[in-house]
């Protein structure tokens, strides 16, 4: 029987805030996927006690599917145009702009032709990062 080293242990998926950690440079984050199965956006997380936060980018003209979860989230479009939708309304969102969206309401959207969207978000930590994907509309 040969011995034989552990392999290191694997990274959390994000980044998480520690004992006297007060700031992140969000360029030297690994990015990861932020919406497993309904969207290809991918992102830069942080993760504190009760609120995470990230720096998201979505390639133009790709798509985030109807999706919901159990926590709330904000999003500021910083570039880009996304076409949003929000328990059923939808609203073009341009840079400067900042969506709210209430925990169990279903939401998603794509990036305009153009352009990547890069935005902002934060989402409290009760349930995690990932939503579930909403039955699509006929």
């Amino acid at each position: 029987m040969t011995e034989t080293t552990p392999p290191p242990a694997a990274k959390p998926l994000v980044t998480k805030a520690g004992e006297k950690e007060y700031v992140f440079d969000l360029t030297s984050i690994a990015a990861l996927d932020v919406g497993r199965g309904y969207t290809s956006a991918t992102g830069k997380v942080v993760e504190g006690e009760r609120m995470m936060c990230g720096l998201v980018r979505l390639k133009a003209g790709e798509v985030t599917e109807r999706h919901s979860h159990p926590n709330e989230q904000w999003t500021y479009i910083i570039e880009g145009v996304m076409h949003a939708e929000v328990d059923g309304r939808t609203f073009v969102a341009g840079p400067g702009t900042v969506i709210y969206q209430p925990g169990g309401v279903v939401h998603g959207g794509h990036a305009g032709p153009d352009a990547d969207v890069v935005f902002f978000t934060v989402k409290d930590t009760s349930h995690g990062l990932y939503g579930t994907r909403a039955e699509k509309k006929d």
